[in-house]
């Protein structure tokens, strides 16, 4: 079973994090929830506490399939500050996982610490113009390599569909799921 880690920072986006959990989860993918802060409990950019499985820290050495990176103003920031998460993300790309940034987490995390490596992305609203390291491109949903990054909250669903669709290699059973829940999908 494929396993994917969603870094929760303090401020990040709920909407965001909790849709592609719920993708993640109605497909057969292992998610472990980790908090970026010494305590399991996260407060999102709304105010909501969420209780995650686990810190980052408990959960550093553990190799996952895809880390996911929510968005969310002070929660990018936070991750993007933040060193063990820099080097989380970074040994998880080298080693070929899929890293997923959505929101500001593409220009603020990968961006801001030259993680995108000249990959193609995309982010939320104009943060695109302070990053030198990639290649923006102005799409819903980007692919590169093992990179994919979402616009944003308003495209959340494409951006779990897609990766829910790359880590279990079957689209038609993605497929299925997303008309499920009355979606429509598109690869």
């Amino acid at each position: 079973m494929k396993k994917v880690a969603v870094l929760l920072a303090p401020g990040f986006e709920e909407g965001e994090a909790i849709v592609i959990i719920d993708i993640l989860y109605r497909l057969k993918i292992k998610v472990e929830t980790l908090s970026c802060t010494s305590s399991k409990e996260v407060v999102s950019y709304h105010k909501i506490p969420v209780v995650a499985d686990s810190t980052l820290k408990e959960a550093f050495d553990t190799d996952y399939d895809a880390v996911v990176l929510p968005g969310g103003p002070e929660g990018s920031v936070f991750l993007a500050n933040s060193q063990d998460v820099v080097c989380f993300v970074s040994r998880h790309d080298q080693a070929g996982k899929l890293i997923c940034p959505i929101c500001s987490a593409a220009a603020r995390v990968l961006g801001g610490n030259g993680l995108l490596q000249g990959r193609r992305y995309v982010c939320s609203g104009d943060l695109w113009q302070n990053v030198s390291d990639g290649v923006y491109v102005g799409q819903n949903v980007v692919e590169d390599g093992n990179l994919i990054s979402g616009k944003g909250f308003g495209v959340v669903f494409d951006f779990a569909f897609t990766l829910a669709a790359r880590l279990r290699g079957d689209s038609a059973c993605v497929n299925e799921h997303a008309e499920h829940i009355y979606y429509s999908w598109q690869e």
